[in-house]
């Protein structure tokens, strides 16, 4: 497991002060499963960001990264985000294409974007919470961050993404 990019976690906790975000540091051990993370910092995992590095093939020649986010408790609908844009192949990123593009080591990636190259879709159930939980680019540190001021910030698309219960993806 790699350690934390600090430069990652100083963009984020600059761009959310420069936007005036309302937000609070959670330390905690070191963890990066959605789960286990979400009992260390006292919520349901409902209330987690789930992000997840997605890539897809639009045709043979084009690929694209999407920085997908979905409530902790569910699971990535791979197929919907294959029917949204119309791709001919959906994977998950590589870990080290995942971590390049975000920044950050696997399950301390933001749901906000940190590389021009990556697209942002959120499901839609995430407006409902006003608390949104993540690790803050690192895995001994958890941000509670206001679903407000997140969505304002982030400006993400929204689409349906997130898969019943007891679906099988991630």
């Amino acid at each position: 497991m790699q350690d934390a990019n600090p430069d990652t976690y100083a963009k984020l906790i600059r761009l959310l002060d420069e936007c005036g975000a309302s937000y609070r540091l959670l330390d905690h051990p070191p963890e990066g499963r959605t789960d286990i993370v979400s009992q260390f910092r006292g919520h349901h995992p409902s209330q987690a960001a789930k992000c997840i590095m997605v890539m897809l093939k639009l045709g043979k020649k084009e690929t694209k990264y999407i920085l997908a986010v979905v409530p902790g408790d569910r699971r990535l609908d791979l197929q919907a985000l294959k029917v949204l844009f119309a791709a001919t192949y959906i994977s998950f990123a590589s870990a080290e294409i995942a971590e390049r593009l975000a920044g950050s080591p696997a399950g301390t990636i933001l749901p906000f974007v940190m590389n021009p190259g990556v697209e942002l879709i959120v499901d839609p159930s995430l407006r409902e919470l006003s608390v949104l939980y993540f690790n803050a680019a690192r895995l001994d540190r958890s941000m509670a961050l206001n679903t407000g001021d997140y969505l304002a910030i982030a400006k993400p698309r929204f689409a349906a993404i997130a898969a019943p219960p007891g679906g099988n993806d991630i």
